[in-house]
């Protein structure tokens, strides 16, 4: 019997879990993937916005203001990727300047710091590679730019050195109220807890469903991207929009912390939570967009499509409540999510506490702190890290500079990868040009070494994606 189970180990569901793992509590968090971070959380534009887009006085824009000061501390604690670059909003006419004087007035309101409009001299003296047409700028210099799916899997890793249990591939398929508390029938098993929070993402509908009457229908909206070369990262410094439209934030063209230039996304209504494919129509409109930001992004250094799917509800709000008694509804959390997850976290506390859940802390409470890769380690670190591990001087992935010892180091980890993607989310083998083209077969030999499983086990992302699925005369894989 648990005190509370977390459904979905996205960034909301990490963040949950990683405050309540500071309480004399027994959590358990259930993803119905073969890893953490495989929704929302691993696709999308990895920025931290400052606040001034919600609507004043909805949880949106309280949280996402709080969660974006809380960040920057959390991520150097945790050993995850954060650079306060800071965002240029761009009006290129006078429809756009109304936009950005009323994103100004919201943002004031909604208690921004620093938010002020530039002239089109200073926003291309900061940014001298956009488009010269710009008229002014609304300038944020609390925006940030981060590492999201780092971020999850130290927060859920935080949270397992203090005690959570992880239950992977372990999706919900349906709740029932007992006496003074849940069980929870999953395809890895039923579980028994006394309180429940959903952050299930683009499936809380039907989870919520499973417990209370519908009030709330998810809108899967789909979202595509360009991400480019290291040649083309230092395009632009800080993250650049344009005036938000009836499709939301729209396409911006940002740095990443690992030195890549982004742009995207599209906003499209999907029929599927789970399509993630990417089209010809998607990725024109990215590029005919984001060149009205920049004209010098050469898109002939792309190194990968992908697409995301955001939770939206005809709410325009976070849907953050108790829902029934004992049942937490972290739903519809949308962009701004990610940048308010700090905050959704201690809210989600809060109303834990409120439904009557005995908070008492831990004398004490660890953190889990990210592994340094081996190429980001000072000479001293280096030479003291081969003396542990010979192995840290053997180059795997020659685009990211990624050695064996990098790998070993996030097998070992409290939340190991058991596939191809996985290992790529926590020490970014495969993330480079060529995009596992080199270093994807010595990935998977490793993966099926430590773990003792044969190599046509080894999934490539989700289960069920194996890239070996025979064998040859000899009797080897193939």
């Amino acid at each position: 019997m648990y005190d509370v189970t977390i459904i979905g180990c996205g960034i909301t569901g990490a963040a949950a879990a990683y405050e309540l793992s500071k309480f004399r509590l027994s959590i358990a968090v259930l993803e119905k993937e073969n890893d953490v971070a495989c929704g929302t959380t691993k696709a999308n534009s990895a920025i931290a916005h400052a606040g001034y887009d919600p609507r004043p006085g909805t949880k949106m824009a309280r949280l996402n203001v709080l969660g974006s000061e809380l960040m920057e501390g959390l991520c150097r604690r945790l050993n995850v990727g954060y650079e306060r670059t800071g965002s240029l909003v761009l009006a290129f006419d006078g429809k756009g300047m109304k936009a950005i004087e009323e994103l100004l007035d919201r943002g004031q309101k909604n208690g921004v710091r620093e938010l002020e409009i530039i002239s089109a001299e200073r926003t291309l003296e900061m940014e001298p590679n956009i488009n010269p047409g710009v008229l002014a700028a609304l300038y944020a210099p609390t925006a940030a730019i981060i590492d999201p799916w780092g971020l999850c899997i130290a927060l859920v890793s935080s949270a397992v050195v203090n005690g959570a249990a992880l239950r992977l591939n372990a999706e919900v398929r349906a709740i029932e109220r007992k006496e003074g508390y849940f069980r929870i029938e999953t395809s890895s098993g039923a579980f028994e807890t006394r309180r429940i929070v959903n952050a299930s993402g683009a499936h809380s509908d039907k989870v919520s469903e499973m417990v209370t009457k519908p009030f709330f229908k998810i809108i899967p909206v789909k979202g595509e991207y360009f991400l480019l070369d290291k040649s083309q990262g230092g395009l632009v410094k800080r993250i650049i929009f344009q005036p938000p439209d009836e499709d939301g934030k729209g396409v911006l063209v940002a740095p990443t912390v690992h030195g890549n230039l982004i742009a995207g996304p599209t906003s499209e209504r999907a029929s599927d939570p789970e399509d993630i494919s990417v089209t010809a129509r998607g990725l024109e409109k990215v590029l005919n967009t984001a060149a009205r930001s920049s004209g010098k992004i050469d898109f002939r250094e792309s190194i990968r499509n992908f697409a995301g799917i955001r939770a939206s509800a005809e709410i325009d709000d976070f849907i953050l409540e108790i829902s029934a008694p004992g049942f937490v509804n972290a739903a519809a959390i949308k962009s701004p999510g990610l940048t308010a997850a700090p905050a959704i976290g201690l809210e989600i506390v809060k109303l834990l506490h409120e439904d009557g859940l005995e908070l008492i802390e831990k004398e004490y409470f660890r953190e889990y702190r990210s592994e340094t890769l081996f190429r980001d380690m000072s000479m001293e670190e280096r030479s003291e890290a081969l003396k542990r591990e010979k192995r840290f001087g053997r180059v795997i992935c020659r685009c990211e500079t990624i050695t064996e010892g990098d790998i070993l180091a996030a097998l070992k980890s409290p939340v190991p990868p058991v596939s191809i993607d996985g290992v790529k989310r926590r020490c970014r083998a495969g993330s480079g040009r060529c995009q596992g083209g080199f270093c994807g077969p010595r990935v998977h030999e490793i993966l099926s070494r430590e773990r003792g499983v044969r190599m046509e086990e080894i999934c490539q992302y989700r289960e069920g994606s194996f890239l070996l699925t025979g064998k040859t005369k000899e009797g080897g894989a193939i």
